[in-house]
């Protein structure tokens, strides 16, 4: 796999993590990796049905994102992480702002990634983790055309169930990709310099 399917396979993989918590109801009880199980499952088959989210309609995922997937994600970890140790040195209205601005980022760059889900489904490998942990990380394979790809969850439980908060494409973690980007603009131009990077990389994605 070269590195541009690479990169549309790991949006195709983030979108498909983060549209499975759509369905999730406080399955505080359901072991991790049944859970991921039976979510991409379903999630797979509802986006190989949906040709509107096929064809990226960003008005579409984004209403979607919204209304029933970032309830169920740990985007605040997700932004801390990708964001690293500047996080705490940014102000509240820094951090909403990294916050908004990565999560339309995510969006609209793995937005049309979502036509490259075709015949895939997931195998789930058995987890390695004790039943008091609170951290797991859920092993998977993506298992199509061509060789099987791994698909990696961190994951944590919280009073809410368990959440994704990280995830991992071919050895490949998505927070440690975006931390190394985001910690070069942020030495360049500090935590406003960022986010008005973010902005423009999002004005210019939208198209206007």
């Amino acid at each position: 796999m070269n590195r541009r399917s690479l990169g549309r396979f790991l949006g195709a993989a983030l979108t498909v993590a983060l549209l499975g918590t759509a369905s999730w109801v406080r399955a505080a009880d359901e072991a991790p990796d049944a859970l991921i199980k039976r979510l991409s499952t379903d999630v797979l088959e509802s986006i190989k049905s949906d040709n509107a989210i096929q064809g990226g309609d960003i008005s579409k995922v984004m209403a979607l994102v919204d209304s029933k997937i970032m309830p169920n994600v740990d985007f605040t970890r997700m932004t801390a992480s990708a964001v690293g140790r500047n996080w705490r040195q940014a102000t509240p209205e820094q951090q909403k702002r990294l916050q908004e601005e990565f999560k339309t980022l995510l969006i609209r760059t793995y937005s049309g990634a979502l036509s490259q889900v075709k015949d895939q489904s997931i195998s789930v490998k058995p987890l390695r983790a004790a039943p008091t942990d609170k951290e797991v990380i859920v092993r998977s394979e993506v298992v199509g055309r061509g060789d099987p790809v791994q698909l990696d969850y961190r994951m944590e439980k919280s009073d809410k169930g368990w959440r994704i908060y990280d995830l991992n494409v071919l050895g490949v973690w998505l927070i440690e990709t975006y931390r190394t980007q985001f910690a070069q603009e942020i030495s360049a131009k500090g935590v406003d310099g960022l986010i008005a990077s973010l902005a423009q990389r999002n004005k210019t994605n939208s198209g206007s």
